[in-house]
């Protein structure tokens, strides 16, 4: 069975204004800026075409913002069975099931709390070899309570590359807390420091716990047919989302907004998708980036000469590429 796909993510669009108001407020921001700013949340398919753009509140919490849009585009398209495929911040418990009541499925990442027992297991069983890079791990979550309660498949899988970064970060993170130990950092919430009254101390405990889980990355889905390699696959098409909000920000000047009314920062943002959809057809046509397609085309130039009562229009002189460029080839 043939499942339509829709990524959804958000970003956050500041403003450059010392006061907020209704709709500007400060947040969470994904930029790191500290001024007023909006959320945007975005619905694209599988390729990162834009289908859906929706402004919200900048303070309003990130899992507040996905079942409205959701909502709204399959009802607007008489849209069935999609899958939802979404990072693990955009989806509460809660809203899982509030999804599945909807009669939607979905792939989301999970966050692990602690070393999935499959890993354990392995681990426990092979003491003296690595883990193999991309091994697969399923197991089954519960969610919800009493009535509510649902059974989603979790898939975790191990990559050697990811592993590296996480041990890393261990690393520098056990040299911060080190630091804290013997007072050269003070402690503003450092990992891995255990403190005892007045006495500090590495958690060897959550260190060794930290180190368990690095390079594991796990998966939610209510999916039940489909390999879990492919769910895993279906996941990281969220990056395609990503491409589309870096577009926008860079290629196509979202940012800074100067407008001051609702409608009129949603008018903006209408524009800028619009021309996010003219620019996602144009790579998928020719294979080129925005701006590299620009570039190709910004030496082309006609012209109108009016002399007395003539004039003389002369078109551009398009190279053969670019004509085949226009064509899809």
């Amino acid at each position: 069975m043939a499942y339509p796909f829709l990524l959804y993510d958000v970003t956050t669009l500041y403003f450059e204004i010392q006061k907020e108001d209704d709709f500007r407020k400060p947040g969470y921001s994904k930029e790191r800026r500290l001024e007023p700013q909006i959320i945007v949340g975005l619905l694209v398919d599988q390729s990162g075409f834009p289908l859906m753009v929706h402004s919200f509140e900048g303070n309003k919490a990130e899992t507040l913002t996905i079942l409205p849009v959701i909502k709204s585009f399959t009802e607007l398209n008489n849209l069935e069975n999609p899958v939802i495929v979404a990072d693990a911040a955009m989806l509460s418990a809660a809203n899982l099931l509030e999804l599945e009541e909807q009669g939607f499925t979905f792939i989301v990442g999970s966050r692990i709390k602690k070393t999935p027992h499959g890993v354990s297991e392995y681990r426990r069983d092979n003491p003296d070899d690595d883990i193999e890079d991309g091994r697969i791990f399923e197991d089954s979550a519960i969610v919800g309570k009493g009535e509510n309660q649902r059974q989603h498949r979790v898939i975790y899988q191990y990559r050697k590359k990811r592993a590296a970064l996480d041990l890393s970060n261990i690393e520098k993170q056990i040299a911060k807390a080190t630091k804290v130990i013997e007072d050269k950092l003070p402690v503003n919430r450092t990992r891995f420091v255990n403190l005892n009254g007045t006495t500090k101390a590495l958690n060897e405990t959550l260190i060794a716990e930290a180190k368990a889980k690095a390079g594991i990355k796990g998966y939610v889905t209510n999916l039940k047919t489909i390999k879990a390699q492919d769910i895993i696959s279906h996941y990281h098409m969220l990056f395609e989302v990503e491409r589309t909000f870096r577009m926008s920000k860079h290629d196509l000047k979202a940012r800074p907004i100067f407008h001051h009314k609702r409608e009129s920062i949603d008018a903006h943002l209408t524009v800028v998708f619009g021309a996010l959809a003219i620019s996602r057809n144009i790579q998928a046509r020719t294979n080129l980036s925005i701006s590299r397609y620009l570039q190709l085309l910004r030496p082309l130039h006609s012209a109108v000469i009016r002399f007395g009562s003539n004039t003389i229009e002369l078109p551009p002189e398009i190279p053969p590429e670019i004509f085949a460029l226009e064509r899809g080839h």
